[in-house]
């Protein structure tokens, strides 16, 4: 009897750390070692999504530390009502990736996905890694080039491909920094890749 209820309260253990694990934000949201350090999923995922698609990891988690902090229920700010009152949010846009509803409508189209959720690292990483995928096979854009990538994803393949990113110095400026932050992680990467590499004695 004892035996069960000590099994039982591991079990719960183990739910509760993969829980916490998964939703809280890293303590390093810089340095891409340590937050695979910390996060194995998140190497988990964005492995898996650069495998699939061809997105570098350090591109797809610049994108989704440039967009919600690694925050899973980050959304955009309310506008206000006479400068005082909150009003409606200025998109639709929800978790990791800020995916409007929209896109991420097609993204679970596209790719038999019913019941992925914005509010997943997992799925959010995937999708990033599709809508680069995507930019490459709409806008010919090279997968390692990612301030054009940026810019795809945050005004979108049309407006891009009608040079709205011209006339628009915030693209502009977004765009370099999710560069910049990208080639942070890659460097990082390369320096702690041998230790990424180490076989995981769980999943």
């Amino acid at each position: 009897m004892q035996k069960k209820i000590l099994n039982k309260n591991l079990i719960f253990l183990i739910i509760f750390f993969l829980i916490a694990s998964c939703s809280s934000v890293p303590k390093y949201p810089q340095n891409a070692c340590k937050i695979f350090g910390e996060k194995y999923f998140y190497l988990k995922y964005t492995r898996a999504a650069s495998k699939k698609w061809g997105a570098p990891i350090s591109s797809i988690l610049a994108v989704i530390n440039k967009e919600s902090g690694f925050r899973r229920f980050a959304k955009p700010k309310r506008t206000k009502l006479f400068k005082i009152i909150p009003y409606r949010r200025p998109s639709s846009s929800l978790g990791f990736s800020q995916a409007v509803v929209k896109t991420f409508d097609l993204y679970k189209k596209e790719n038999n996905k019913p019941l992925a959720l914005r509010i997943s690292f997992r799925n959010s990483s995937d999708f990033i890694g599709w809508y680069f995928w995507k930019t490459n096979k709409i806008n010919k854009v090279s997968f390692n080039d990612t301030r054009n990538m940026y810019l795809n994803y945050y005004l979108g393949w049309q407006a891009y491909k009608n040079k709205a990113y011209q006339t628009n110095k915030k693209a502009i400026i977004f765009a370099k920094s999710v560069e910049k932050q990208a080639k942070i992680y890659k460097s990082q990467l390369q320096e702690c890749k041998s230790v990424l590499n180490k076989s995981y004695i769980i999943f």
